[in-house]
């Protein structure tokens, strides 16, 4: 959607029109979703942090200077949702269920939302980075950030952004030194 007509759906949804928004969720939910399934494990989880970005844009539309990029403002409601996401599940996992640990299910992802075109074994290493290395991974590759944007929308110092992109890379390295050569010219490509 070309940023003109994104800037008309936003003047328009502050002035409270619900069809506007409408079609802002509808044009932006893909690319959001595809993110959140990076982030999140759980489709439940997943569905739960994109209701409660969807709600944010819409409470915090007085706050979205017009003048800079809408992507990248909703990219950082998407991270801060996250991140809350994030703190309440530990607090629920430290007061509930302390007792259990940490297991991690297969995650069978919806081909067609969230990884359309993507690589299926690329997709599972970049599952196994931390956290943190891969939200800037995701940014980097997904959503074309340059380091730089990626520090402004994490909110940390470009050498952090800098030392968990490398290690990313490494662990990525690590996690498919076993693919066929055709492959590896693709991930190299990056």
């Amino acid at each position: 959607m070309q940023n003109e007509v994104m800037y008309q759906l936003l003047k328009k949804m502050k002035e409270g029109d619900q069809q506007a928004f409408h079609a802002m969720y509808d044009a932006t939910y893909q690319d959001v979703y595809r993110t959140v399934s990076f982030l999140v494990d759980h489709q439940q989880d997943r569905e739960d942090v994109m209701n409660e970005i969807y709600m944010q844009m819409w409470l915090s539309l007085d706050n979205y200077d017009m003048n800079r990029p809408f992507h990248f403002w909703l990219h950082g409601l998407v991270i801060r949702q996250v991140q809350r996401f994030r703190v309440k599940s530990w607090r629920r996992f430290r007061i509930f269920e302390r007792i259990r640990a940490f297991t991690r299910e297969e995650t069978y992802w919806d081909q067609h939302t969230a990884l359309d075109g993507t690589d299926q074994m690329i997709s599972q290493s970049i599952r196994k980075l931390t956290d943190k290395q891969r939200a800037v991974i995701i940014f980097r590759f997904f959503h074309d950030y340059t380091l730089e944007e990626i520090a402004t929308l994490l909110d940390i110092p470009l050498g952090t952004v800098k030392s968990r992109y490398h290690a990313g890379l490494e662990a990525l390295r690590k996690y498919l030194w076993n693919l066929p050569p055709e492959r590896m010219e693709k991930i190299n490509d990056y």
